[in-house]
């Protein structure tokens, strides 16, 4: 649930402890669910609507959100959409008593950790948190390899983008060559760039890189073969 200390130059950092985010328009409800999840280790801030919510100034600090499905003014699933929109968006948790099977589907399609019902058992809400964190920190390591292999893929010239592709398609340098309309020095000076701007010792690795490179490479020129 809370990540191990750290070492900062020989000096222990304090763990951070994950914030849970409650929204419900109950303040009843709110103080009950809050002193659960506090007793259970963890931070807590509560709002009473979305609107609310929504003006509160993100902190960097992982966590998630448990939202109610129905309040004045936006409900919850108005939020979640709001929060998929976010560049580093919190996993969602659903609580409501007035849920249904076609709503809680179309919260889940739209990545809800879970949709459940109240009055709801500490422990059930406990194990929902846990997952939601669980899911929330593997999402966060996805956006921060993407952008890292999108940073090293943007430093690449035009041509050596060219290259990329056909290396990662499996090509070898004399049929990059033919393609390309280019000599195998070339193609061999241009391979040893890539390699050396996306930091990769092999194309084994550099295929890696792909799967994080997806969305750029969808807008990646395609070389055309050679006619001659």
């Amino acid at each position: 649930m809370i990540p191990d200390i750290a070492s900062d130059h020989g000096r222990l950092r304090q763990p951070v402890v994950p914030i849970i985010y409650l929204v419900d328009d109950d303040e009843s409800f709110l103080r009950a669910l809050s002193r659960r999840l506090r007793v259970g280790g963890y931070q807590v801030e509560c709002f009473n609507s979305a609107e609310e919510f929504l003006a509160r100034p993100r902190s960097e600090v992982s966590g998630c959100a448990v939202l109610d499905l129905q309040m004045p003014g936006p409900g919850g699933l108005e939020l979640q959409e709001a929060l998929a929109q976010a560049d580093e968006p919190l996993p969602v948790i659903f609580l409501t008593a007035h849920g249904d099977v076609p709503t809680s589907v179309r919260a889940m399609k739209g990545g809800a950790v879970d949709f459940l019902r109240k009055p709801v058992r500490g422990e059930d809400l406990l194990d929902a948190v846990r997952l939601a964190l669980i899911r929330g920190s593997a999402e966060r390591e996805k956006r921060r390899k993407k952008r890292h292999w999108g940073a090293r893929y943007e430093r690449l010239s035009p041509r050596e983008r060219e290259v990329f592709v056909l290396i990662v398609r499996g090509l070898p340098n004399k049929q990059i060559a033919d393609v390309l309309s280019v000599s195998q020095r070339t193609v061999k000076a241009h391979r040893s760039q890539v390699m050396h701007k996306m930091g990769v010792q092999s194309s084994a690795e550099l295929g890696r890189a792909v799967e994080w490179l997806g969305d750029v490479l969808v807008d990646a020129p395609s070389p055309k073969p050679s006619t001659g």
